[in-house]
């Protein structure tokens, strides 16, 4: 029993660790108060061994154990016109939207919630066969009210800390995408303006290389290759905007012979 309550204690303590370090006061310290209660709540949980319902004979603790991790990274912008419209969204508990990290226009990174917690900014989604994104991924909202452009400070400050992010959960080049990839009967963000080449480059995302001599094969599967990419094809129509927004900056429904090609060499890339 001595050793279940090391266990014990050790869960609680590492937990109490996501409290984030930079809760200050000022107009949110209501509702920092309020992160901090709700780390508190979820640390009780984690203590409890075996769980109420569970219909285990006994609980033996496992000294064995990490915290869980994100898999992905999903960016999005904020569709709203300020930095403090987004924080006060997001400090409301009717709205039941969050996100991990917010990059103001002149690339100040606001961090909302500890990278090991579940945000609330995926929604429905899907990508291959993950249908619950929120429990594997990391939410970065971008300042941006979707109809403008991305400002060189923000992508600065976003690149920055997506290498610290890749570093730190080893997250693969191919799992950094946007919302409007995940759910593209719903979303178009980060909008068509959003420099998906720039930050593969620096590896965060995956992109096409030069097509020129690249030979489609006359029975190519456009929705067979979609769905290997990773896009849920239900509804066809949005999968392919979503496609041609995030790899061609275009918005349209309407394949061409050039946005097969680039189809065609990113599902050799993903297969």
């Amino acid at each position: 029993m001595k050793k279940i309550n090391l266990v014990s204690i050790a869960i609680a303590s590492l937990f109490i660790i996501v409290i984030v370090y930079s809760c200050h006061r000022g107009p949110y310290a209501a509702t920092n108060k309020s992160y901090k209660k709700q780390v508190r709540e979820f640390s009780k949980i984690i203590k409890k061994y075996p769980l109420e319902d569970s219909s285990a004979v006994a609980f033996i603790g496992t000294t064995n154990m990490t915290m869980r991790k994100p898999n992905f990274v999903i960016i999005h912008h904020t569709a709203q016109n300020s930095c403090d419209q987004t924080f006060k969204t997001f400090t409301l508990p009717r709205t039941e939207v969050s996100a991990h990290y917010v990059i103001c226009k002149d690339g100040t990174v606001f961090h909302m919630l500890n990278d090991y917690l579940r945000a609330h900014h995926a929604g429905v989604a899907k990508w291959g066969n993950n249908t619950d994104i929120n429990s594997s991924s990391i939410g970065i909202e971008l300042d941006n009210n979707g109809f403008e452009n991305f400002s060189e400070n923000q992508i600065n400050s976003l690149i920055e800390l997506l290498g610290r992010l890749k570093r730190a959960y080893n997250i693969p080049a191919a799992n950094f995408i946007g919302h409007g990839d995940i759910a593209p009967t719903r979303k178009n963000d980060p909008n068509w303006r959003f420099p998906w080449k720039q930050l593969s480059e620096k590896g965060f995302g995956m992109w096409w290389n030069d097509t020129t001599n690249i030979t489609v094969p006359e029975y190519f599967d456009r929705l067979s290759a979609l769905r290997i990419v990773g896009f849920d094809v239900k509804d066809t129509n949005a999968a392919i905007i979503g496609f041609k927004r995030h790899w061609l900056q275009d918005t349209t429904a309407k394949m061409t012979t050039a946005s097969d090609k680039i189809l065609y060499q990113l599902y050799k890339k993903y297969q």
